[in-house]
């Protein structure tokens, strides 16, 4: 059997054989082995290393791991430092320019102050809820005389005839709305990129703003610096200067999102001044029932309003506009207009009807 097979014997002999050679080897790896762990513990305890040897590299890692998020944060301060928008114009941010009072103050916000509708850490103003006031004084002098230098010599009749006729058409593409927010903030942003690549820009004005176009003017030559060279009923052509250059024009950030108006003093009283309530009601039922003077359209044209409140005002005591479909938060604007370029009483805002009163002689005598 053992001849027959003969790779049994040859694998006994090599099993002994290996075996044997590492019994003589086993007390050599012992001793190996306990020098390499007391080398390592006695490094371990000079250093004074309380992790673990198999976490020795996790440890590591999180130890490497604080430096860069540090570095991030560096990183994420200077970015916000590059991105804030630091903006010499020489007046305050508002929405609107046109269409709010900064001399009426309001009672109330709609949402919190602290949020600022230019976004966080984006300019370097404080948001109040109605504007971002500007911090640096200004040299009113110094203003003046940079935006003299930018309009240049003024344009001469034939420059102003062809500008005119190149810009005054309805299928001009240089062409801006403007609508029933006014001359808005965001606005002064789309007439610089206009005024790149055209020497001026054609304004169409509808709505509330249209009560008064010399309103609308100034605050256009005011916050942009330029010249309206044409105005036609509610057409506007804003001419930018001769020596305009676009690579160093003003900065002007940008509202990321339309702040809520803030809440004002109650418009119409329950009992007018000058009158008791009853004749207050009397009022407001006599302007009623009586017809109406205009019928106003939303977003219409309404620049020829004042002058035919003031001329019905001279045989009319009370006077109805209709305002059907033009909207009660536009109603209310119409109003406040009136009031003030009239000047009349406003008693009544129902269903899209204004009532006014033309107030008492004595105090228009006085007035005038």
């Amino acid at each position: 059997m053992m001849k027959l097979l003969p790779w049994r014997c040859t694998t006994s002999e090599a099993h002994g054989t290996f075996f044997s050679k590492i019994s003589n080897i086993a007390p050599y790896l012992f001793v190996t082995n306990m020098s390499r762990r007391f080398l390592f513990h006695s490094q371990s305890n000079q250093e004074e290393d309380i992790f673990d040897p198999p976490f020795s590299l996790a440890s590591n890692t999180l130890r490497t791991q604080k430096p860069k998020k540090k570095q991030k944060e560096e990183k994420k301060h200077e970015k916000d430092q590059s991105f804030t928008v630091n903006s010499e114009l020489p007046f305050d941010y508002r929405y609107s320019y046109s269409e709010t009072n900064p001399a009426v103050k309001p009672i109330g916000f709609r949402e919190p102050t602290r949020f600022s509708p230019f976004g966080p850490g984006r300019i370097d103003r404080k948001w109040t809820g109605i504007s971002a006031p500007c911090v640096k004084p200004v040299d009113l002098e110094k203003v003046a005389e940079e935006r003299r230098w930018v309009l240049g010599e003024p344009l001469t009749e034939e420059e102003t005839a062809e500008l005119v006729e190149k810009f005054r058409h309805n299928d001009c593409s240089r062409q801006m709305n403007l609508g029933r927010g006014g001359v808005t903030h965001n606005m002064l942003e789309d007439i610089h990129n206009y005024w790149k690549r055209a020497e001026a820009v054609r304004i169409k004005c509808l709505g509330v703003p249209t009560l008064d176009m010399d309103n609308v003017c100034s605050h256009l030559e005011d916050k942009s610096g330029g010249k309206v060279i044409y105005r036609h009923i509610n057409i506007l052509l804003l001419y930018r200067g001769r020596n305009y250059d676009p690579k160093s024009r003003p900065t002007v950030p940008v509202m990321l999102w339309k702040p809520l108006a803030p809440i004002y003093p109650r418009l119409v009283k329950n009992v007018a001044d000058g009158l008791t309530f009853e004749e207050t009601k009397a009022m407001r039922n006599k302007g009623l029932n009586a017809p109406p003077l205009m019928k106003l359209s939303r977003n219409g044209v309404y620049v020829n309003v004042v002058n035919k409140v003031r001329a019905a005002f001279e045989t009319e005591e009370v006077v109805r506009l209709d305002c059907t479909h033009v909207g009660t938060s536009d109603c209310k604007r119409i109003g406040v207009k009136l009031r003030d370029l009239v000047p009349c009483v406003p008693i009544l805002f129902k269903d899209e009807q204004i009532i006014l009163w033309r107030g008492k002689k004595d105090e228009q005598n006085s007035g005038s």
